[in-house]
Protein backbone atom coordinates (compact mmCIF):
# COMPACT_ATOMS: atom_id res chain seq x y z
CA UNK A 1 0.00 0.00 0.00
CA UNK A 2 1.61 3.51 -0.83
CA UNK A 3 2.17 5.40 1.95
CA UNK A 4 0.03 8.01 1.17
CA UNK A 5 -2.95 6.39 0.91
CA UNK A 6 -2.56 4.76 4.76
CA UNK A 7 -3.57 7.80 6.86
CA UNK A 8 -7.44 9.00 4.74
CA UNK A 9 -7.94 4.96 4.58
CA UNK A 10 -7.38 4.22 8.57
CA UNK A 11 -9.32 7.52 9.25
CA UNK A 12 -12.06 6.04 6.78
CA UNK A 13 -11.79 2.36 8.56
CA UNK A 14 -12.40 4.15 11.95
CA UNK A 15 -15.45 5.86 10.94
CA UNK A 16 -16.67 2.55 10.12
CA UNK A 17 -15.69 0.62 13.05
CA UNK A 18 -17.29 3.69 14.92
CA UNK A 19 -20.66 3.80 13.41
CA UNK A 20 -20.94 -0.23 13.85
CA UNK A 21 -20.41 0.37 17.33
CA UNK A 22 -22.80 3.41 17.23
CA UNK A 23 -25.54 0.57 15.06
CA UNK A 24 -25.18 -2.01 17.47
CA UNK A 25 -25.85 -0.05 20.64
CA UNK A 26 -29.13 1.46 18.82
CA UNK A 27 -29.71 -1.76 17.12
CA UNK A 28 -33.41 -2.67 16.82
CA UNK A 29 -34.32 -5.67 18.87
CA UNK A 30 -33.47 -9.24 16.58
CA UNK A 31 -36.67 -11.37 15.39
CA UNK A 32 -35.53 -14.26 16.50
CA UNK A 33 -38.27 -16.15 14.23
CA UNK A 34 -37.36 -18.78 11.40
CA UNK A 35 -38.65 -17.57 7.87
CA UNK A 36 -39.53 -19.59 4.35
CA UNK A 37 -39.03 -18.03 1.43
CA UNK A 38 -41.29 -20.10 -0.90
CA UNK A 39 -41.51 -19.52 -5.02
CA UNK A 40 -43.60 -20.78 -7.01
CA UNK A 41 -43.45 -21.54 -10.56
CA UNK A 42 -46.74 -22.13 -12.06
CA UNK A 43 -47.86 -24.17 -14.86
CA UNK A 44 -48.64 -22.56 -18.21
CA UNK A 45 -51.51 -20.65 -18.12
CA UNK A 46 -52.58 -21.50 -14.21
CA UNK A 47 -50.82 -18.59 -12.54
CA UNK A 48 -54.45 -16.86 -11.72
CA UNK A 49 -56.00 -20.76 -10.77
CA UNK A 50 -52.73 -20.61 -8.15
CA UNK A 51 -53.81 -17.24 -6.76
CA UNK A 52 -57.51 -17.99 -6.23
CA UNK A 53 -56.54 -21.21 -4.25
CA UNK A 54 -54.42 -18.89 -2.39
CA UNK A 55 -57.02 -16.06 -2.24
CA UNK A 56 -59.76 -18.76 -0.74
CA UNK A 57 -58.34 -21.38 0.72
CA UNK A 58 -54.56 -21.31 1.28
CA UNK A 59 -54.41 -18.14 3.46
CA UNK A 60 -56.75 -19.13 5.81
CA UNK A 61 -55.26 -22.52 6.30
CA UNK A 62 -51.89 -21.22 6.75
CA UNK A 63 -53.32 -19.28 9.94
CA UNK A 64 -55.12 -21.73 11.24
CA UNK A 65 -51.95 -24.17 11.29
CA UNK A 66 -49.89 -21.16 12.61
CA UNK A 67 -47.73 -20.49 9.53
CA UNK A 68 -47.25 -16.55 9.94
CA UNK A 69 -47.98 -14.45 7.01
CA UNK A 70 -45.56 -11.90 5.71
CA UNK A 71 -46.09 -10.95 2.33
CA UNK A 72 -46.80 -12.36 -1.23
CA UNK A 73 -45.79 -10.98 -4.55
CA UNK A 74 -45.61 -11.74 -8.24
CA UNK A 75 -42.40 -11.43 -10.07
CA UNK A 76 -42.50 -8.89 -13.11
CA UNK A 77 -40.61 -10.74 -15.49
CA UNK A 78 -41.64 -12.59 -18.72
CA UNK A 79 -42.77 -15.80 -17.16
CA UNK A 80 -44.56 -14.55 -13.51
CA UNK A 81 -43.97 -16.38 -10.46
CA UNK A 82 -45.64 -16.33 -6.97
CA UNK A 83 -42.93 -15.49 -4.09
CA UNK A 84 -44.18 -15.42 -0.98
CA UNK A 85 -42.42 -15.04 2.98
CA UNK A 86 -44.20 -16.74 5.84
CA UNK A 87 -42.71 -17.09 9.17
CA UNK A 88 -43.18 -19.27 12.24
CA UNK A 89 -41.70 -19.42 15.28
CA UNK A 90 -38.49 -22.04 15.28
CA UNK A 91 -38.12 -25.19 12.82
CA UNK A 92 -40.01 -27.68 14.73
CA UNK A 93 -42.66 -25.60 15.18
CA UNK A 94 -43.02 -24.89 10.82
CA UNK A 95 -42.56 -28.48 10.60
CA UNK A 96 -45.64 -29.52 12.45
CA UNK A 97 -47.08 -26.68 10.84
CA UNK A 98 -46.74 -27.82 7.81
CA UNK A 99 -47.43 -31.66 8.30
CA UNK A 100 -50.56 -30.49 9.66
CA UNK A 101 -51.49 -27.98 6.97
CA UNK A 102 -51.16 -31.13 3.99
CA UNK A 103 -53.04 -33.87 6.33
CA UNK A 104 -55.82 -30.73 6.63
CA UNK A 105 -59.18 -32.22 4.84
CA UNK A 106 -59.81 -28.41 3.55
CA UNK A 107 -56.64 -28.39 2.06
CA UNK A 108 -56.76 -31.79 0.53
CA UNK A 109 -60.35 -31.36 -0.93
CA UNK A 110 -59.46 -27.31 -2.37
CA UNK A 111 -56.32 -29.24 -3.45
CA UNK A 112 -58.07 -31.43 -5.04
CA UNK A 113 -60.58 -29.07 -6.63
CA UNK A 114 -58.33 -27.12 -7.94
CA UNK A 115 -56.14 -29.59 -9.98
CA UNK A 116 -59.01 -31.40 -11.86
CA UNK A 117 -57.71 -29.16 -15.05
CA UNK A 118 -53.88 -30.32 -14.46
CA UNK A 119 -51.57 -29.54 -11.70
CA UNK A 120 -51.36 -25.51 -10.78
CA UNK A 121 -47.63 -25.71 -10.10
CA UNK A 122 -44.53 -27.08 -11.57
CA UNK A 123 -42.01 -26.64 -9.11
CA UNK A 124 -41.17 -25.02 -5.75
CA UNK A 125 -38.22 -23.98 -4.43
CA UNK A 126 -37.42 -22.72 -0.51
CA UNK A 127 -35.07 -21.34 1.50
CA UNK A 128 -34.82 -21.11 5.41
CA UNK A 129 -33.69 -17.34 6.79
CA UNK A 130 -32.88 -15.89 10.04
CA UNK A 131 -32.67 -11.95 9.97
CA UNK A 132 -29.20 -10.46 10.16
CA UNK A 133 -28.39 -8.55 13.59
CA UNK A 134 -28.79 -4.72 11.41
CA UNK A 135 -32.20 -6.12 10.09
CA UNK A 136 -34.79 -3.90 10.87
CA UNK A 137 -37.22 -5.40 13.54
CA UNK A 138 -40.14 -5.88 11.81
CA UNK A 139 -41.42 -5.93 8.08
CA UNK A 140 -43.06 -2.55 7.56
CA UNK A 141 -46.60 -3.12 6.72
CA UNK A 142 -47.80 0.15 4.61
CA UNK A 143 -50.75 -0.19 2.30
CA UNK A 144 -49.21 1.42 -0.63
CA UNK A 145 -50.00 -0.61 -4.08
CA UNK A 146 -47.82 1.48 -6.49
CA UNK A 147 -44.85 0.20 -4.82
CA UNK A 148 -42.14 -1.75 -6.23
CA UNK A 149 -40.26 -4.78 -4.41
CA UNK A 150 -37.22 -6.04 -4.94
CA UNK A 151 -35.40 -9.41 -3.75
CA UNK A 152 -31.87 -9.14 -4.03
CA UNK A 153 -29.20 -11.85 -3.29
CA UNK A 154 -25.57 -11.47 -2.90
CA UNK A 155 -23.24 -14.56 -3.15
CA UNK A 156 -19.74 -13.62 -0.98
CA UNK A 157 -15.99 -14.70 -2.06
CA UNK A 158 -15.19 -17.38 0.42
CA UNK A 159 -14.56 -15.94 4.18
CA UNK A 160 -16.34 -12.75 3.27
CA UNK A 161 -19.65 -12.74 4.66
CA UNK A 162 -19.29 -10.98 7.70
CA UNK A 163 -16.98 -8.44 5.72
CA UNK A 164 -19.84 -7.72 3.52
CA UNK A 165 -22.12 -7.47 6.27
CA UNK A 166 -20.08 -5.02 7.95
CA UNK A 167 -20.31 -2.93 4.75
CA UNK A 168 -24.16 -3.08 5.18
CA UNK A 169 -24.34 -2.05 8.68
CA UNK A 170 -22.22 1.06 8.31
CA UNK A 171 -22.67 2.45 5.46
CA UNK A 172 -25.10 0.38 2.74
CA UNK A 173 -28.32 0.66 4.71
CA UNK A 174 -28.47 4.25 5.67
CA UNK A 175 -27.17 5.34 1.95
CA UNK A 176 -30.05 3.34 0.55
CA UNK A 177 -32.07 5.34 3.21
CA UNK A 178 -30.85 8.24 1.67
CA UNK A 179 -31.30 7.67 -2.17
CA UNK A 180 -35.05 6.64 -1.39
CA UNK A 181 -35.25 3.38 -0.97
CA UNK A 182 -36.68 1.44 2.22
CA UNK A 183 -34.89 -1.57 4.20
CA UNK A 184 -37.82 -4.18 5.04
CA UNK A 185 -35.67 -6.79 5.87
CA UNK A 186 -32.09 -8.39 5.89
CA UNK A 187 -31.62 -11.97 5.79
CA UNK A 188 -28.71 -14.98 6.42
CA UNK A 189 -29.50 -18.69 5.44
CA UNK A 190 -30.34 -20.96 7.95
CA UNK A 191 -27.52 -23.97 8.76
CA UNK A 192 -27.64 -26.81 6.83
CA UNK A 193 -28.44 -24.75 3.49
CA UNK A 194 -25.87 -25.00 0.46
CA UNK A 195 -24.43 -21.61 0.70
CA UNK A 196 -25.00 -20.83 4.19
CA UNK A 197 -21.52 -19.10 4.84
CA UNK A 198 -21.24 -16.74 1.75
CA UNK A 199 -24.99 -15.83 1.22
CA UNK A 200 -26.68 -12.67 2.09
CA UNK A 201 -30.81 -12.26 0.95
CA UNK A 202 -32.70 -8.68 1.52
CA UNK A 203 -36.03 -7.03 0.58
CA UNK A 204 -36.20 -3.62 -0.09
CA UNK A 205 -39.35 -1.51 -1.35
CA UNK A 206 -39.44 1.56 -4.00
CA UNK A 207 -42.10 4.12 -4.65
CA UNK A 208 -41.75 2.66 -8.28
CA UNK A 209 -40.41 0.91 -10.73
CA UNK A 210 -38.41 4.20 -11.98
CA UNK A 211 -37.67 5.46 -8.68
CA UNK A 212 -35.51 2.10 -8.04
CA UNK A 213 -33.66 2.97 -11.13
CA UNK A 214 -33.26 6.31 -10.00
CA UNK A 215 -32.11 5.03 -6.68
CA UNK A 216 -29.62 2.59 -7.80
CA UNK A 217 -27.63 5.69 -10.10
CA UNK A 218 -27.47 8.33 -6.97
CA UNK A 219 -26.20 5.45 -5.05
CA UNK A 220 -23.63 4.41 -7.18
CA UNK A 221 -22.67 7.58 -7.78
CA UNK A 222 -22.47 8.53 -4.53
CA UNK A 223 -18.91 9.48 -2.79
CA UNK A 224 -20.16 7.85 0.58
CA UNK A 225 -20.64 4.64 -1.39
CA UNK A 226 -17.42 4.68 -2.78
CA UNK A 227 -15.82 5.20 0.15
CA UNK A 228 -16.99 2.79 1.77
CA UNK A 229 -16.61 0.38 -1.33
CA UNK A 230 -13.12 0.66 -1.94
CA UNK A 231 -12.07 0.58 2.21
CA UNK A 232 -14.18 -2.69 2.35
CA UNK A 233 -12.42 -3.99 -0.68
CA UNK A 234 -9.00 -2.91 0.64
CA UNK A 235 -9.39 -4.35 4.01
CA UNK A 236 -10.65 -7.77 2.66
CA UNK A 237 -7.93 -7.88 0.41
CA UNK A 238 -9.94 -8.35 -2.83
CA UNK A 239 -13.77 -8.13 -4.03
CA UNK A 240 -16.64 -9.46 -1.45
CA UNK A 241 -18.23 -10.72 -4.05
CA UNK A 242 -18.13 -13.03 -6.32
CA UNK A 243 -18.08 -12.15 -10.51
CA UNK A 244 -22.16 -11.94 -11.26
CA UNK A 245 -22.80 -12.51 -7.42
CA UNK A 246 -25.87 -9.98 -7.15
CA UNK A 247 -29.39 -11.11 -7.87
CA UNK A 248 -32.15 -8.58 -8.16
CA UNK A 249 -35.90 -10.15 -8.69
CA UNK A 250 -38.35 -7.48 -8.83
CA UNK A 251 -41.57 -8.00 -7.44
CA UNK A 252 -45.31 -6.55 -7.54
CA UNK A 253 -47.56 -7.78 -4.30
CA UNK A 254 -50.39 -9.30 -4.85
CA UNK A 255 -53.96 -7.96 -3.92
CA UNK A 256 -54.20 -10.61 -1.00
CA UNK A 257 -50.63 -9.95 0.07
CA UNK A 258 -50.46 -7.87 3.90
CA UNK A 259 -47.51 -6.11 2.53
CA UNK A 260 -48.01 -3.74 -0.01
Amino acid sequence: MKKATVAPLLALLALLVSSCSSNTDNAPEKDGRLFELRTYYANPGKLEALHERFRNHTLALFEKHGLQHVGYWVTTDEDPKLVYLIAYEDKAAGEAAWAAFIEDPEWKSAYSESIKDGRLVAKIDSLLLRTTDYSPSLVQTEQNPERAFELRTYTTTEGNLDNLDTRFKTATLELFEKHGATNLIYFHLEEGQEGVDNTLVYLLAHESAEARNQMFKDFLADPDWKAARDASVENAGGPLVVKGGVKSVMLEPTDYSKIK
